[in-house]
């Protein structure tokens, strides 16, 4: 008998003893429309709910696990709210949010967060724009004004140029998210096949290049105006602060900004389709794809529930129907289906990326697909099988509470939408609800009788693969009509404050930042186990690393690693992958192998009363792998259809020539760790067996054990890898650095590439916790490690080449690289190699400024409030405790670096470490469309590469 979930009423964070009865005390103006807290044992999200009288709704959340907060402003306003021939302006608006406003020109926004160690960013989608930070509790006043400046006073600070600027970012954006990238229109398309064009959802939410290309800068200002007003937004503030402090914030920054035009909420737009609609799209793939997509409901609609979980039923893991009739048989290498829901109409997708070598054709998975929804509606559902997605999906839930981010996008969503904002024990109840006849119900409503979009995603010049031949035209986008567009120049309203917005709120009383406290143990087999415990949400993670990965692949068959960590997630001696794909699912656990870098390791997350059922799988997969030939044989050929698929994405070939050019083309690392084409052709079933015989040892075993766990219950049931047992493994030598490629731009052609890939890179230190390795990292945060480097500053935001350059120096035990990136416009490349050489000259020879390194100093050491907060990051920083044997204090001895370190020496470091003409430039585009330029590059060659 499956036991109900029962959630621990412990959690003090999610949960309280009663629904608040009596409104707290707020400043004049701020009005209180209620307080909410979970009932006793419900779980969900407590919250204080206030307006202004401009309309603006603001929320609060209290949580003092750890000394931050998140900001969250949620503008009801996404591409729905845009016409037809003028699409892209919520989004490219976003873009120009962080462009500065009166008060906080240019990029001081995101200068100050970086400054205070914080993370801040935007996003779009068809219905909302969000912008949000997290920085140390004590800065949360400056983050109020910063958001009140820019949602008042942007319009006046954006200028023609600075909309050239970012105009050119978001077509970089859309190049290499959408055009350049594989299966990147694959939605686009569907949106224009399915929907006509003046439906909201009909164009993308990056916008058309055509419309991109019309928008004029008052265009863009009268979008604002009519869309980005305190009455169409939600202030979400979650975290630790004080509430009564928080509100006279909120009153003085966003009181007296004037409400904009009324918002009503748009009409339900939900379609039908008279037809099937055949649609083809050639793409730069190697894989063709097949989708169905039929419309159905919109969000919240009492029928999306159930037909989320005919979703997960049809094609959601190992043990989905699609997955039976298509992977299992070797048709298909992946399958998958969904029902993302949106405010206005939600769409239920089917798909399946045909494995060529299986000889069938599109037209032979859509009529599997179809025969195989057709079989299983003669079929009950089953009970258990239910139970179980409700319990997966509760699950899904706790997890999703784990930080404040997360908590806050919550409640934003919901106040949003819904005027609701905690949605959870609402959510919890209709998919509890859901019954074996609702998705038996919804599937012959909205499925058997209903048509969809069928697309075919097939490579350049096949379009002869697809199910069927076009039937559908895709309608041209419309272009605005006259009476749409902005002929006279458009002005802000006049705010009126009674202070100086000028003034830059200062820092709040120093916070204490505590490592977690941990504690460790050792098993009578030698493993080391490190813990953490928590108490805030009722889950536990596990993280158990085996050192060797991938390094003690035999030469001529790299990837062996990767494949037999593949392997480890099918069946066991004791059941099938499906069987035990549902034993994981059934408990709301997630359970996976896999290998990389100089480790393979088994991730494990559970609900904390599964835990004993949750291990006992654990233990199975790992003492008695299946090992079947059919699993072998599926897997070897799934893994060989993708190595072939990333052969024809620039971004693989880029990463793939990186590793040669640093460690050389005949090493293990030279080559990625899924190994060749030709490599893993090599590989038998009998190499696997004889890998996890040798290399997965309990004497190269560490444990890593973070949750709503004591260390005395983790030892105890962690006293099953006791029985474990293996002799130790010496590993190989470490790679030496390539060096003869220095001062050369690497080709690499690409003919097809919209854009190109760049990667200036070298070889430099392997990690250390307070030596060499480190201090680059500190000397590398002013050139390319935030937002507001020099790197993204010079490459996006004065030249627009590209949507982000970023840096790192990157280190491992033996080995540690250094490397910028960026994907740049094609025609742009010539003169961005130019510049980020020059830019690395600079940098090389002067170093930081005395202001570089003092923003540094502030941004890393209050950076550190951010850091403990999930298990994720609890797990990585008791991790690299153990591989790099560190002190258990050594962040107080990083910090004691970053507060002594003299910029002399970061000077002399960078002229060590980042001389351009120790590097080497890799470019990955269409040669015959950049190499004349490059070849042009004074003092550099070109060498033209084949990976």
């Amino acid at each position: 008998m499956i036991r109900k979930l029962i959630i621990a009423l412990s959690l003090i964070t999610l949960v309280s003893c009663s629904v608040a009865e009596r409104a707290p005390s707020a400043p004049a103006g701020v009005n209180w429309v209620e307080s909410h807290a979970p009932a006793q044992g419900e779980l969900g999200i407590s919250y204080d709910k206030f307006t202004l009288d401009n309309g603006l709704t603001v929320i609060l959340h209290e949580d003092d696990s750890d000394p931050l907060v998140h900001v969250n402003v949620t503008y009801h306003v996404g591409s729905a709210r845009e016409e037809p021939g003028m699409s892209g302006f919520a989004h490219f608006f976003e873009h120009m949010m962080f462009q500065g406003s009166v008060h906080a020109p240019n990029d001081l926004h995101t200068k100050l967060v970086d400054a205070m160690g914080g993370e801040l960013n935007g996003g779009t989608n068809s219905d909302t724009t969000k912008y949000y930070n997290t920085v140390p509790a004590n800065e949360l006043e400056k983050i109020l004004w910063l958001e009140a400046d820019r949602m008042a006073f942007v319009l006046p600070a954006v200028t023609q140029e600075k909309f050239e600027v970012q105009r050119a970012t978001v077509k970089n954006e859309r190049a290499q998210r959408y055009d350049n990238a594989p299966y990147g229109l694959v939605w686009e398309t569907t949106g224009r096949a399915l929907y006509n064009p003046e439906h909201p959802y009909s164009w993308p939410t990056i916008g058309y290049v055509d419309d991109l290309n019309r928008v004029t800068l008052n265009d863009l200002k009268a979008f604002f105006l009519r869309w980005y007003g305190p009455n169409n937004a939600t202030l979400v503030i979650a975290g630790d602060f004080d509430k009564q402090q928080t509100l006279a914030w909120v009153k003085k920054y966003f009181g007296d900004i004037p409400a904009g035009p009324a918002v009503e909420k748009d009409d339900k737009q939900v379609v039908s389709l008279d037809a099937d609609r055949y649609v083809t799209l050639p793409d730069n793939i190697h894989l063709p794809l097949l989708q169905l997509t039929f419309p159905t409901v919109y969000v919240q609609h009492p029928d999306e529930a159930p037909l989320d979980f005919l979703s997960q039923i049809i094609g959601d893991g190992k043990t989905s129907l699609l997955y039976e009739t298509l992977v299992k048989s070797g048709i298909a290498v992946q399958v998958g289906a969904s029902h993302p829901c949106q405010e206005l109409a939600c769409t239920f997708s089917i798909y399946a990326v045909v494995n060529p070598a299986s000889g069938r054709t599109l037209a032979d998975v859509e009529a599997i697909i179809r025969d195989t929804l057709a079989q299983w509606q003669q079929q009950p559902v089953d009970a258990a099988t239910l139970e179980k997605f409700q319990r997966m999906f509760k699950a899904g839930t706790i997890f999703g509470l784990e930080r404040v981010a997360g908590k806050a996008s919550q409640l934003a969503s919901g106040e949003t939408f819904f005027g609701r904002p905690d949605n959870i024990a609402y959510d919890l109840a209709r998919y509890g609800a859901v019954t074996e006849a609702d998705i038996k119900r919804v599937y012959q409503q909205y499925i058997a009788s209903q048509h969809a979009v069928v697309l075919s995603v097939v490579p350049h010049g096949a379009e002869a693969l697809a199910a069927k031949p076009a039937n559908y035209p895709l309608p041209e986008p419309q272009g605005p009509q006259p009476e749409q567009l902005v002929t006279t120049d458009v002005v802000a309203p006049e705010v009126n404050s009674a202070f100086d917005r000028f003034v830059e709120p200062s820092t709040g009383a120093p916070i204490s930042i505590d490592m977690p406290q941990s504690w460790q143990f050792e098993l009578s087999n030698g493993i080391e186990v490190k813990g953490i415990s928590t108490n805030e949400i009722p889950t536990v993670s596990i993280l158990l690393n085996i050192e060797g990965g991938p390094l003690l692949d035999p030469a001529g068959k790299e990837g062996l690693a990767a494949l037999t960590a593949a392997m480890m997630n099918e069946s066991t001696q004791q059941r099938s992958t499906e069987q035990l794909a549902d034993a994981i699912e059934s408990l709301g656990s997630r359970i996976s192998f896999s290998s990389g870098g100089r480790s393979t390791q088994v991730s494990v997350s559970s609900l904390i009363e599964f835990l004993p059922e949750t291990l006992a799988l654990v233990e199975e997969m790992l003492t008695q792998p299946g090992f079947k030939q059919a699993d072998f044989h599926r897997l070897k050929q799934q893994t060989m259809q993708f190595l072939q698929h990333a052969s024809k994405d620039p971004k693989s070939i880029a990463a793939n020539t990186k590793r040669q050019l640093l460690w050389g083309k005949d090493t293990r690392l030279g080559v990625a760790d899924g190994g060749t084409l030709a490599s893993v052709e090599g590989i038998t079933l009998d190499d696997v067996k004889a890998f996890y015989q040798a290399n997965y040892s309990s004497a190269m075993a560490q444990a890593v054990v973070v949750g709503n766990v004591s260390q005395a219950d983790a030892k105890q049931s962690l006293q099953w890898l006791q029985s474990w047992s293996g002799d130790p493994i010496t590993l190989p030598a470490a790679t030496e650095g390539v060096t003869q490629h220095q001062g050369q731009i690497i080709l690499v052609d690409h003919p097809e590439a919209a854009q190109a890939v760049m990667i200036v890179g070298r070889a430099a230190p392997p990690f250390d916790a307070t030596g060499t390795q480190f201090k680059l990292g500190l000397v590398n945060y002013p050139l390319g490690a935030s937002f507001t480097s020099r790197a993204n500053q010079l490459l996006r935001e004065q030249k627009g080449y590209t949507y982000g350059a970023f840096s790192r120096f990157a280190g491992g035990k033996q080995q540690g690289n250094f490397s910028l990136s960026a994907d740049l416009l094609q025609q742009a490349t010539g003169q961005a190699v130019v510049d980020t050489i020059e830019l690395l000259t600079a940098y090389s020879e002067q170093g930081p400024t005395v202001q570089e390194v003092a923003t540094m100093r502030s941004a890393v050491t209050q950076g550190e409030a951010l850091v403990y907060e999930s298990a994720g990051q609890k797990a990585s920083l008791l991790r690299r405790i153990q591989q790099f044997n560190l002190a258990d204090d050594f962040p107080a001895q990083q910090q004691q670096i970053i507060a002594s370190i003299e910029q002399q020496e970061l000077q002399q470091l960078a002229k060590q470490w980042l001389d351009p003409m120790t590097m080497w430039v890799l470019i990955v585009a269409n040669a015959d469309s950049v190499k004349a330029d490059l070849e042009a590059i004074e003092g550099w060659t070109v060498t033209t590469w084949a990976p």
